[in-house]
């Protein structure tokens, strides 16, 4: 038989006080006697009662809980953003629902429905297209949403990026600058806001560096591993001899699938991705990567929407983070 869970009126009871005054202790109000609350707090250790959120949230219009939709769990780029999330979530004493999405459109509208269900404070919506649904859902929400590592091309709704057609116009420029004269551009579907913006700074620096467009050098693959393996033989036969990756799961198994075929990196091609993650350590040669601050691109989306919620003031309602360059073993032996 299950054991019946403690509640408020058992407080109150057994603590000889009104079940206000109990709420009044366990929401922080400082109107009650020292000593009224320190007998609360006593029956409240011995009954071990843990109020319930929902329930305190419905009575002070807040559950002390933030959403947080994800795509890919998995992915290292966002599951580095989701870290820098939680640090300022703790810090600020609020819990995380985490949802993964799967980059699928009716999920990420059922897993936000049901997030702004339970009554959460604020969401965090981290995906990589603002489809016309998802606009409208998170648009009609009351809750306080903030995008982070997403682009929203109206900046209709808050949000934390970097410049991501800067960034790639600088990567494509540094490679075109080695005498590069065939530079792929390698991404997820170019239909996403983002890759369309690392894509503008791509062309850019071509025009630039007085550098042909040519078609023939534009890939794009689904975000995996092997993906960017599956790629390797195409990039050997176009005799390409750099690339530019905007992601870093296919920049490093397109690597390994170079190497694989005997192609030295970086003599032969050149590789540079755009998030920095951890993986670009792990990777033999080390990835050269434009350098995304993840863990800030989070932290700043979290503290964004603590200012939405408790209704701050706000300076910019759409950040954008600095970026920078660092060269490692797949662009220079040195």
């Amino acid at each position: 038989m299950n054991k019946p869970s403690i509640t408020i009126y058992d407080v109150a009871r057994e603590a000889g006080v009104s079940m206000a005054t109990v709420s009044r202790v366990v929401n922080g109000n400082n109107n009650v006697k020292p000593t009224t609350r320190k007998k609360v707090l006593d029956v409240i250790n011995q009954l071990n009662y843990r109020p319930n959120a929902v329930a305190r949230g419905l009575a002070n219009k807040k559950t002390t809980t933030i959403g947080v939709v994800i795509p890919d769990i998995s992915n290292a780029f966002f599951s580095s953003l989701a870290l820098g999330i939680d640090d300022i979530a703790t810090m600020y004493k609020y819990n995380i629902l985490l949802a993964n999405s799967d980059s699928e459109e009716k999920k990420e509208i059922n897993v936000l429905n049901t997030l702004l269900a339970r009554q959460v404070d604020g969401v965090i919506f981290m995906g990589r297209q603002i489809t016309q649904r998802i606009r409208k859902e998170l648009l009609q929400a009351k809750t306080p949403i903030v995008l982070a590592g997403t682009l929203d091309t109206k900046q209709q709704i808050p949000s934390v990026n970097i410049n991501y057609e800067a960034a790639s116009f600088e990567a494509t420029s540094f490679l075109a600058k080695k005498d590069n004269q065939q530079i792929a551009f390698i991404s997820g579907p170019l239909v996403e806001p983002v890759n369309i913006a690392y894509f503008n700074g791509y062309k850019k620096a071509l025009i630039e560096n007085k550098l042909p467009y040519q078609e023939g050098l534009i890939f794009e693959a689904d975000y995996l591993f092997h993906k960017g393996g599956d790629l390797a033989k195409r990039i050997k036969n176009a005799n390409i001899n750099a690339c530019y990756v905007t992601d870093d799961e296919l920049a490093i198994g397109l690597s390994n699938g170079l190497l694989d075929l005997g192609i030295d990196i970086p003599d032969e091609i050149k590789i540079i991705t755009s998030h920095n993650s951890t993986l670009t350590e792990f990777a033999r040669p080390r990835i050269s990567s434009i350098t995304q601050p993840l863990y800030d691109l989070g932290a700043v989306s979290m503290r964004l929407l603590t200012k939405l919620i408790n209704q701050e003031g706000i300076e910019e309602k759409n950040v954008i983070l600095p970026h920078g360059f660092e060269e490692k073993g797949s662009t220079s032996k040195n």
